[in-house]
């Protein structure tokens, strides 16, 4: 079994703190930029779906195990199987943007604030290594 040994690294605290402002800044930009991001997002899966309902018109006539659904409102729901080609099917947008909720960045944007001001406080030249254990996970 091998051991890992630990990495005894000295780290400059000027540094680190700029890396986490760094890091801060991208958190918010990030977190301001998402609702523009899922926007669009939006409206190229519209844009697919309208894709695919074309598709299936066009070949509807391949349907299997068609079931049909009638409501009380009035609405129908009709449900079927179908045998794509692959190489026609429209391609699904994909969310290539991370998506933060925002309980979620405020409990980062508060730990890096704090952490960089703590940092700031220090007249230590390097960051201690529990210090930066807890504060690896941003950097």
């Amino acid at each position: 079994m091998s051991r890992s040994k630990a990495i005894n690294v000295k780290i400059a605290t000027s540094k680190v703190i700029k890396a986490l402002e760094n890091k801060l800044a991208q958190i918010k930009k990030e977190y301001v930029e998402q609702d523009i991001h899922e926007a669009k997002y939006q409206k190229e899966v519209e844009k697919w779906k309208k894709q695919v309902l074309q598709y299936t018109n066009s070949n509807i006539k391949s349907a299997m195990n068609v079931r049909v659904c009638k409501r009380h409102s009035g609405l129908v729901n009709i449900d079927f199987d179908m045998e794509i080609n692959e190489k026609d099917f429209p391609e699904e947008p994909q969310r290539n943007f991370p998506r933060m909720q925002e309980w979620t960045f405020t409990q980062q944007k508060e730990e890096l604030e704090n952490a960089i001001r703590i940092l700031k406080m220090t007249d230590e030249e390097y960051v201690s290594t529990s210090t930066y254990n807890s504060i690896a996970k941003y950097l």
